[in-house]
């Protein structure tokens, strides 16, 4: 039998996009979100609404969150008219947001006591991919509720890698961010050297791409860079908080991050400074703070 009805919790950046596209794909959703003027955008698109996440339980098949950290999602899963409470027995739960495995692992325990299947299937790509369907999906939990729900997946993302046991897909979404963060910190403290020496960024953009320091995450915000644009396609507050995570996941398994630490103080820097909610690029900020090099083109469009 396929799936008959989606819940959706959590209309948020990423979360808005994913489920329209749901709906564009034919699946009926019943939503639910805190902010409820995005809840009723989605009625007059023909979802239904819930008003907890107990009801989005009780009247679907398979239930989706998709939140900002670990403790909203043991919340809306598992507190008081969580989602616990009206799941049915066979019911399948996939949490896409990007929490701690420990956490995840957690939630699966209690849930199967429910006989509720649980999955954890965090996304990359940002809300370009978000709103695209092309995310990259990292899963883990159970190899045939990963095969049952994998078509419902696809519609929102391009690339649907099945990782391993639940909390996997956690895992690997932290080693993701980590190389993000890296990789953001790295181009951001090369620019600033090629522009305090006189060379135009957008030069050094165009220079470097195709070569071996080209890479996804240069080539999606470096743009936004050049034009000073820090409208958040991803948040630093909540990449600093998938860096945390990650920092608690190597202290479990006794894996030393070095780099990894120097670049979670300098998202600190730029957060206590008042740039949480600003995309996690504005980590340039940080070096163009220090050197008095703004890596910005007139050139950028």
């Amino acid at each position: 039998m396929g799936i008959e009805k989606v819940g959706f919790i959590g209309l948020g950046i990423m979360g808005k996009p994913m489920a329209k596209n749901l709906l564009k794909a034919g699946y009926n959703l019943v939503v639910h979100n805190r902010s409820r003027n995005v809840v009723k955008e989605f009625v007059s698109l023909g979802a239904e609404e819930a008003h907890t996440p107990a009801e989005v339980a009780q009247r679907s098949s398979v239930i989706i969150t998709m939140l900002p950290d670990s403790p909203d999602v043991e919340l809306v899963a598992l507190g008081e008219d969580g989602i616990i409470q009206g799941a049915k027995s066979g019911t399948y739960y996939i949490d896409m947001s990007s929490i701690s495995p420990v956490v995840i692992r957690r939630i699966s325990e209690e849930m199967a006591s429910r006989g509720v299947h649980v999955l954890d299937a965090p996304v990359s790509g940002g809300e370009k991919g978000a709103v695209d369907g092309t995310l990259a999906i990292m899963v883990g939990g159970n190899r045939e509720d990963f095969e049952y729900v994998k078509p419902l997946l696809e519609v929102m993302g391009s690339k649907v890698t099945y990782v391993g046991s639940v909390g996997s897909g956690d895992t690997v979404k932290l080693v993701n961010q980590i190389i993000v963060a890296l990789n953001i910190a790295a181009f951001s403290e090369a620019f600033t050297l090629g522009v305090k020496s006189g060379i135009d960024p957008m030069v050094i953009y165009d220079a470097i791409r195709e070569g071996m320091a080209g890479s996804r995450a240069l080539d999606l915000r470096m743009p936004h860079v050049l034009r000073g644009d820090f409208k958040p396609g991803f948040k630093l507050s909540l990449h600093l908080k998938d860096i945390n995570n990650a920092v608690e996941a190597a202290d479990e398994v006794g894996v030393p991050l070095f780099l990894t630490g120097t670049v979670r103080e300098i998202m600190k820097k730029v957060i206590s400074d008042g740039g949480g909610g600003d995309d996690h690029s504005s980590i340039v900020r940080f070096y163009e703070e220090l050197t008095g090099a703004e890596v910005r083109s007139k050139g950028a469009s």
